[in-house]
């Protein structure tokens, strides 16, 4: 019997050592949970159309003429300066719009502030179209997403363009109803009138474009 006692305890001993170790065991450690977008049409600002069972926003306003405008206004958007001039509080992991970046937008009066956390899920920067979108994670009060970008068009003129698809993920955004809708649309105009203002400031009178 104390032979028998004596291979099992050797047994259960080399199952737990690994080859080449020592006999302690090795802490497990788990992977880092990665928060995850909180809706399944990723890209659909890019791509289109927008899907069914959301609020749909498209806002578009001309920002001015010229590549220099263009140039200025896609700076502008893919470094941050538009959604930070626009009076929202951005914190980001990333000095530039880039897939993956992650991004916290907060408003409100004072102390009391309503976090909204995204991922940045597509960017563009060419000759003739700049900008970004981002996706809704965990802890956003609406589920969906949300681009802006800045086009140069074939007659020379500049446009910015913000589109989104987005539903309530909060009671609060829920019971608020149309005037989330509302807010939206309201802060996308904000964005073109800062988009502008920035291009304008950031190109002189002798077309040269002023980067920050």
């Amino acid at each position: 019997m104390s032979v028998l006692v004596n291979l099992i305890t050797r047994l259960r001993t080399a199952a737990r050592v690994p080859p080449g170790g020592t006999g302690a065991r090795a802490p497990v450690r788990p992977a880092p949970v990665r928060p995850t977008l909180t809706y399944p049409e990723v890209g659909a600002t890019r791509l289109g159309p927008l899907p069914d069972g959301y609020h749909h926003l498209h806002h578009t306003a001309r920002i001015g003429r010229g590549r220099e405008v263009f140039e200025a206004a896609g700076t502008a958007v893919l470094t941050w300066q538009v959604h930070r001039g626009s009076g929202v509080r951005l914190r980001t992991t990333a000095p530039g719009a880039a897939p993956g970046a992650r991004v916290e937008v907060s408003a409100g009066l004072g102390p009391v502030r309503i976090g909204a956390p995204c991922e940045v899920v597509w960017t563009t920067d060419e000759s003739h179209r700049a900008g970004f979108a981002y996706g809704t994670l965990a802890g956003h009060p609406e589920r969906g997403e949300e681009s802006f970008v800045v086009d140069f068009r074939d007659d020379g003129s500049v446009w910015f363009t913000v589109m989104a698809f987005s539903r309530p993920a909060r009671w609060y955004t829920r019971l608020a109803g149309p005037l989330v809708p509302l807010a939206q649309r309201a802060y996308a105009r904000r964005l073109g009138h800062t988009a502008g203002r920035i291009a304008g400031s950031n190109t002189g009178r002798d077309g040269v474009v002023r980067r920050r």
